[in-house]
């Protein structure tokens, strides 16, 4: 019976057709179409994203308001609270616009 079992898993995951997902768990293709801008996002919506909660969104709009829009996404790590990490994990989630 365990060999069936082993048997159906490889099988499906060869028959399955692969998704490439990103660390959210979402489909690539279905991120790319939801990107959130960093230049027009309120705190509510960039703390949705992952790594960023309710005060580093704050620090978001906060920064943006006071050193003017974000000319690259690069630049989320002159923000307190977002730093190498967290960029590599908003890179596909958020644009500039």
């Amino acid at each position: 019976m365990r060999k069936w079992f082993v048997f159906f898993l490889l099988a499906a995951s060869l028959i399955l057709p692969a998704t490439p997902t990103l660390a959210t768990g979402k489909p690539a293709a279905a991120v790319a179409a939801t990107r959130v801008n960093i230049n027009t996002a309120g705190a509510p919506q960039l703390a949705t994203l992952p790594g960023i909660g309710k005060a580093t969104a704050e620090q978001i709009v906060q920064h943006r308001e006071e050193h003017g829009r974000f000319s690259t996404t690069e630049e989320l790590v002159k923000v307190k609270g977002v730093g190498p990490k967290t960029l590599e994990k908003l890179r596909a989630l958020v644009t500039v616009e």
